[in-house]
């Protein structure tokens, strides 16, 4: 019998400031003197490459440098720079983290190791659809590493991925615009309008439009963009900030090429499209709504609510390739029709108080969060229907050549159909106290009541699971000076045994207790100058309760998985003219016990052991400048089977900007600058995704 908590709870986020002015306090308590006076939760508006901005990950007015977990972000700045528009293409730049081709319709991450569809998160609050997200209305992408479930809740085992969005600035009238255009023919406009209505209401709209095309055969698609944000001072302590976008995403379904003789891509055949250019299609339409309420109670005491509500509208089609016969030089293909209709209502209340004196400071943070998501998904298989052994080829099997044929297919509608019903409550709390000049502790503890209930329709199978769970974390923070932390910190995460998505709980998997993250970090922050920022930091992550099926057919939950590693990170403005974002990650992962991933021993999927990313921008004039940016990846296997390698890469970008005038510049972005040949991602062994070759991008920006 389920529970019907969700919708008043709801409702608990913007009651949640309204009963907080009840505590207000009576005198005033002294701040820290490098907090922002200003508290944005969801992190300030920075130029340049770096960022003082710690908030996203404690949810308080935190400096990064006073966070004790690996932060990497890269800024508008960044992203203007590297003409980057969409998420994936970003995260390329983030050590840490490797891409999965996310079938070809959505972005799909590993994160220390740890695989993700669901970890992405606006101003800190879930996104957790399959979809490609745009970057045309974000100020700022932030991944935080290890274990998040006291910030963030369930998943985000290996860490989040938060894109902090464009707000309406008060007393700001702005205009900006850019175009631009590849060597493949894709192009985007892009628009950025911000308009006070009064002194204390401004409005702002971002929008844009992108058409894509690349070296792949048949590949095409559109997207467009809009998003208007308002800004209102309701009185001297209290602003509102109400934002709605709308995101309409269409494109061909490209599943990437096929392994050969089982070890590594079929080489050879980078532009053919394995694939029926007129079936392969994912369309997303999505829809988020949100609106924030931030007060200043006096005395330390702030409060802040939201509430979002977001529409999901997804539907992918496609043929792709599940085989190579080489003696036969053929291939196999198989096919499908899904799709996703997803509700989502999300309220979320904090009070933060910051209280102290000269020998002992501490900010504290209360929080409630309420969700609630319906979710239909449906599939519809496709039967190859040319007889068995025309031309010696199976109904499924077709030459290989540079255009590939698809036999004739039928659909076999309604082959799956499943509804399902998640509602969440979490409370949490967390203090950071700091004791005299040198010694800072975080500690937390977060309680999550997860309610799922699925139904199969095709197969009349229900699933019903509450957990209750409490995820704690703690962090120790030495400062022998300002501009240094060493910190040391432990924090749990948890992901209900039915996956990220929560499509279906099985009768077996619904017997059993979330999966477990446990992550143990030690690092160091410097700041050697006023907007630079080195770290470095080495971590274990845990995985355990992963299930395993012994030969008898007994399911337990033995399996456990270990990732270790370390990393190296500078970002920031290292001179008048010369800006950077550099980082290195050594990944050691491995299944630590036989578990439904594979057996002990096996390393895991997609997790590279060397990772390097740096991105650098030069100004020689005041009107001239270039940009030089590296990529390396060291030979990852493409599935748990460790049969099928990625070979290692490297990417070498490059850019050149000039400044016509105050209001307009030119730039030209060229990926790939030395046409190198490889394979950055995979969905399992057959459908290994090639990467772009040389390309360049030239673009004109304008502002008023």
């Amino acid at each position: 019998m389920r529970h019907s908590l969700t919708r008043p709870a709801l409702l608990a986020g913007v009651a949640f400031l309204a009963t907080a002015s009840a505590a207000q306090a009576e005198d005033a308590q002294p701040e820290r003197d490098y907090l922002p006076t200003d508290i944005i939760v969801t992190g300030d508006r920075d130029t340049g490459y770096d960022s003082e901005d710690g908030s996203s990950a404690t949810k308080t007015p935190t400096p990064l440098i006073d966070v004790p977990q690996g932060v990497s972000f890269i800024t508008a700045d960044q992203l203007e720079d590297q003409s980057i528009r969409q998420l994936n293409e970003a995260l390329r730049y983030v050590p840490g983290i490797s891409m999965e081709t996310g079938e070809g319709h959505r972005d799909e991450v590993f994160i220390r190791g740890q695989e993700s569809t669901a970890d992405f998160y606006i101003d800190g609050l879930r996104d957790d659809a399959q979809y490609y997200r745009s970057l045309y209305n974000i100020e700022r992408v932030e991944v935080l590493k290890g274990a998040n479930a006291l910030i963030f809740g369930r998943g985000a085992g290996g860490g989040a991925i938060n894109r902090v969005a464009k707000r309406a600035e008060l007393g700001a009238q702005a205009i900006a615009g850019e175009a631009s255009v590849d060597s493949f023919g894709a192009f985007a406009l892009m628009a950025d309008l911000n308009q006070p209505l009064s002194n204390d209401v401004a409005l702002r709209l971002n929008a844009t439009y992108e058409e894509f095309d690349s070296h792949r055969d048949f590949y095409e698609g559109r997207f467009f963009g809009i998003s208007p944000t308002l800004t209102a001072q309701l009185g001297p302590q209290t602003t509102l900030i109400a934002s709605y976008t709308y995101d309409d995403d269409r494109r061909v379904t490209d599943r990437g090429v096929p392994s050969v003789g089982g070890t590594g891509p079929l080489r050879g055949f980078d532009d053919t499209f394995f694939g029926d250019p007129d079936f392969n299609e994912a369309e997303a339409q999505v829809h988020i709504g949100r609106v924030r309420l931030e007060h200043d109670f006096g005395g330390g005491l702030t409060a802040n609510a939201t509430v979002q509500y977001a529409d999901y509208d997804k539907v992918y089609a496609n043929i792709l390739p599940s085989g190579v016969d080489t003696a036969a030089n053929t291939v196999f293909l198989g096919g499908y029709r899904d799709y996703t209709n997803r509700e989502n209502w999300i309220g979320q209340g904090n009070v933060v108080w910051q209280a102290g004196n000269d020998t002992i400071e501490s900010t504290l943070l209360v929080g409630i969060e309420a969700s609630r998501q319906d979710t239909v998904n449906g599939r519809d298989t496709v039967s190859f229907t040319r007889a068995d052994g025309v031309n010696g080829l199976a109904p499924n099997e077709t030459p290989l050549a540079e255009t590939i044929f698809v036999p004739p297919f039928a659909l076999n509608v309604g082959a799956r159909l499943r509804d399902s019903q998640l509602e969440t409550l979490s409370l949490y709390i967390q203090e950071q106290l700091q004791i005299g000049e040198h010694i800072e502790l975080v500690g937390g503890l977060r309680w999550d009541r997860f309610d799922l209930e699925t139904v199969d329709l095709v197969g009349g199978v229900v699933g019903d699971r509450v957990d209750s769970k409490v995820s704690p974390r703690l962090g120790v923070i030495v400062k022998p000076t300002p501009d240094i932390s060493i910190y040391a910190s432990y924090a749990e995460s948890f992901l209900p045994q039915a996956g990220d998505q929560f499509l279906l709980l099985s009768p077996t998997s619904a017997q059993f207790e979330p999966e477990k993250f446990t992550n143990y970090e030690i690092g160091v922050k410097w700041a050697p100058m006023a907007k630079v920022l080195v770290t470095g930091a080495v971590f274990r992550l845990e995985r355990s309760n992963t299930r395993f099926t012994d030969s008898l057919g007994n399911t337990t939950l033995t399996g456990e998985s270990r990732v270790e590693g370390f990393e190296i990170g500078a970002v920031g403005e290292i001179t008048d003219f010369w800006k950077a974002n550099v980082g290195y990650t050594y990944l050691d992962g491995e299944l630590t016990s036989d578990s439904v991933f594979g057996p002990a021993g096996q390393r895991l999927q997609q997790t590279p052991k060397h990772q390097i990313a740096a991105w650098n921008r030069f100004d020689v004039t005041k009107a001239l400048g270039f940009g030089l940016g590296v990529i390396h990846q060291s030979s990852q296997f493409a599935s748990f089977s460790n049969t099928v390698e990625l070979p290692s890469y490297w990417r070498v970008d490059a850019a050149a900007y000039y400044t016509v005038s105050d209001r307009i510049s030119v730039q030209l972005n060229i990926e790939n600058l030395f046409d190198e040949t490889y394979y950055p991602s995979a969905h399992g062994n057959n459908n290994i995704q090639p990467a772009e070759p040389f390309s360049a991008r030239i673009g004109v920006r304008f502002a008023i």
